[in-house]
């Protein structure tokens, strides 16, 4: 390893000052991305993607892990070349134009910017339906409050906390496999084979898998949040690649593994597929085929907390360095790059994403399609702008530092871009046409920007010559 490997990369030679704490490591980074993508992720949308795969659960995450894992190749490209926070607003600004990475910032804007209060208010209601008593608006706000505490208090307080968390959802996890495996082998749930949840004949076709695959997607999204962290990262650069990677391929097993297990517990798949799962309680159901009412309460309390504390934590970290970076570049009020000196977060940023989760989530807790309305925008927000991310990987490499590395900089993106093209194409006809509205505005206020002359730039774009060569041979 040389001495260049060893260390982070400096951002002052992009025209920046190191305000952030470099004090994570590979494996604070690899948690970090556990905790914001949850590991009992699919306990609380298992129901919908049950319905949107024909009951093969399996099938549409291990397709969602492959796409995300293309996009996660990637990042860590991108992360490389620019390690800086700021996820894909950053790399599409400096590896195509300032105003693609704009537009590709206000897209991921949808991803980010909504995901705490998605968090928040399926937690609340979570909560709500094991203790009655405390209504959804009390739950959420003791959310956000609490998340935005820590957050203050600075990123290694954060990570200590994600790191209890996340051994809790190991735990109850583990519990739920175990009680279920040891249900299948007594014969409980229901009749049909082992291997449908992987494929069904009766149902299969790939535009199913596929539409079902934009609904699983959010079990993957925040493996790029790790991204966002680059300016605190205390190893070298390739450590948030390798870490997004790793985090996929373990919170993707896991995936696999628990729906393949849950779905052979369903008493009715058939029910299931025919009328969806509106209550949001498919997979408690199936807990409680194979453990009764306590497993059934300890995975829907699991859930809870694990979607409304550890993800929404890590989710508000995120939020807060995107708009960080954003301010930072002027193109978001310059407020929002105020950092705290004492603990060196983005002060104003993380209580600006509380405000907005907090009122938000209080405000789609009183529609009935709430949580579907989040859900759709966050989802097709995160796959457009993991698009333009592709594509910025061929244009800054191949393009413009000509690259021969053909297969990272041009073949796996090529195949990432097709791949969750396909996806994009078969999500959801109303996330489609809420994200086109959302992308109409940001082109709207960009346009407002030019005629403002305040055309987006960003600092020091250009790398240096000898990063520049290294992108050819590496």
């Amino acid at each position: 390893m040389t001495l260049e490997d060893a260390r982070p990369e400096g951002i002052e030679r992009y025209g920046y000052k190191q305000e952030l704490r470099r004090s994570l490591g590979f494996r604070d980074l690899v948690v970090y991305g556990l905790v914001f993508m949850v590991p009992i992720a699919p306990f609380g949308i298992f129901g919908s993607v049950f319905q949107g795969s024909g009951g093969m659960v399996a099938l549409a995450y291990a397709v969602g892990m492959l796409v995300m894992l293309f996009t996660a190749a990637s990042y860590a490209q991108m992360a490389r070349a620019f390690p800086m926070a700021g996820s894909v607003y950053t790399y599409a600004g400096r590896g195509i134009s300032t105003p693609v990475g704009f537009l590709s910032g206000w897209m991921i804007l949808l991803d980010y910017v909504l995901v705490p209060s998605l968090l928040y208010l399926i937690a609340s209601v979570a909560m709500n339906s094991l203790v009655s008593s405390v209504p959804v608006w009390l739950w959420l706000v003791g959310f956000v409050v609490l998340n935005t505490a820590v957050n203050f208090f600075g990123i290694e307080m954060t990570a200590r906390i994600t790191r209890v968390m996340l051994v809790a959802e190991l735990i109850v996890l583990a519990i739920f496999l175990v009680i279920g495996v040891v249900a299948l082998a007594q014969g409980k749930g229901h009749d049909g084979g082992g291997f449908t949840p992987i494929y069904n004949d009766a149902t299969f076709s790939w535009s199913l898998v596929f539409g079902a695959v934009s609904i699983a997607v959010l079990s993957f999204l925040g493996f790029d949040g790790i991204s966002t962290l680059a300016e605190e990262n205390r190893e070298s650069s390739r450590a948030i690649g390798r870490s997004m990677v790793a985090a996929l391929l373990l919170v993707g097993v896991l995936f696999i593994v628990q729906t393949w297990v849950a779905s052979l517990l369903v008493s009715d798949p058939d029910k299931l597929i025919a009328n969806g799962d509106a209550e949001g309680t498919a997979f408690y159901d199936a807990a409680d085929v194979a453990g009764g009412v306590f497993l059934a309460k300890l995975t829907a309390a699991a859930t809870a907390i694990a979607w409304g504390f550890a993800n929404s934590l890590v989710a508000q970290a995120a939020t807060s360095r995107l708009l960080y970076a954003m301010a930072r570049d002027r193109q978001l009020p310059g407020f929002l790059a105020k950092v705290d000196v004492k603990r060196q977060v983005p002060v104003n940023a993380t209580l600006l994403v509380a405000a907005v989760s907090m009122g938000l989530g209080l405000y789609m807790e009183h529609r009935d399609d709430g949580i579907t309305l989040l859900s759709s925008l966050v989802n097709f927000g995160a796959m457009t702008a993991f698009l333009v991310l592709h594509v910025s990987v061929v244009v800054h490499y191949v393009i413009r530092s000509g690259s021969r590395n053909w297969w990272p900089h041009l073949i796996a993106p090529a195949f990432g871009f097709c791949i969750l093209g396909y996806v994009v194409y078969n999500a959801d006809v109303a996330a489609q046409e809420l994200g086109f509205v959302w992308l109409g505005i940001g082109v709207v206020v960009l346009i407002v920007l030019l005629a403002l002359h305040r055309r987006p730039e960003l600092a020091g774009i250009a790398p240096d010559a000898p990063d520049a060569e290294t992108d050819k041979t590496e």
